[in-house]
């Protein structure tokens, strides 16, 4: 038996997407209940604005959503960047696991209870990362090895024929030879569009960074956690992931993605090619 506690954080959502990321998760929360995986849930949504007139959309939204599970909505307090709201999440609640869970992803019906169950069988796995599909039906692949400057040039800036030249190095960053259809332990690096953690692993690293306001976040988290508990990869855990890609967000979200980058690679060292 588990106890969930769950983490979304917004910043000016596509309200339709969101709505059907709640949808999904009621419909994971609910198959978790009825198969004896979980007896309570939280769900936390942080509100980073912009501007106070989103509280009223999100907070009916969450309402019309119906979830099984205890809701609050926390609001008025700006900007404060990814991690940071996730922080203010991840330590409402003493629940036993914890999930951060993008606005963008919709997890399949069995999601929660094959990532709740694969917990309870391996106490040694601290964090869980599942099977990702865009929406053109691609696999994502976004369990990674320790990047290097390179790869973040090739696969957020290169046109698609310098992509091509350099494949072989890209599906290296990408595990494309260990990321598949068959569990995979310790991946240097997971997403954080979805993370199925235990709570008190979160809690022994402090959670997120708040020096990373957007990007790379969630790669300092795992290796900061990495040495603490195990990263597995779990297939049976399948989402669909609406975002990504930095550089086509405009210049701000480019500028932000490279201000994370040196920061990261300050901290844990720098890698060229």
């Amino acid at each position: 038996m588990n106890r969930l506690s769950i983490a979304i954080v917004t910043y000016a959502p596509n309200l339709s997407v969101l709505k059907e990321t709640l949808a999904r998760l009621q419909a994971a929360l609910m198959h978790a209940w009825q198969h004896g995986f979980l007896v309570e849930a939280r769900l936390t949504l942080v509100d980073n604005g912009p501007g106070v007139d989103w509280r009223d959309r999100l907070q009916g939204l969450i309402d019309a959503a119906e979830l099984p599970a205890t809701v609050a909505l926390l609001s008025g307090h700006g900007n404060i960047g990814y991690g940071a709201g996730h922080n203010l999440a991840l330590t409402r609640h003493g629940l036993d696991c914890h999930l951060i869970l993008n606005p963008d992803v919709l997890m399949e019906e069995d999601t929660l209870s094959m990532g709740l169950s694969f917990l309870a069988a391996y106490p040694e796995a601290g964090l869980l990362a599942p099977a990702v599909w865009g929406s053109d039906g691609q696999r994502q692949y976004l369990c990674r090895a320790y990047p290097t400057v390179l790869d973040l040039v090739l696969r957020g800036f290169a046109p698609g024929w310098l992509k091509r030249r350099f494949r072989v190095h890209l599906e290296r960053y990408e595990l494309r030879d260990r990321i598949g259809d068959a569990i995979c332990w310790d991946p240097p690096l997971v997403s954080g569009c979805f993370m199925l953690a235990r709570r008190d692993a979160l809690l022994g690293i402090g959670g997120f960074d708040p020096a990373y306001f957007l990007y790379f976040e969630d790669y300092d988290l795992s290796l900061r956690l990495a040495r603490h508990t195990r990263l597995v990869y779990v297939p049976a855990m399948k989402i669909m992931h609406l975002g990504g890609h930095a550089a086509r967000k405009g210049w701000r979200h480019t500028g932000l993605f490279l201000r994370a980058a040196r920061l990261f690679f300050n901290r844990h060292g720098w890698r060229w090619w």
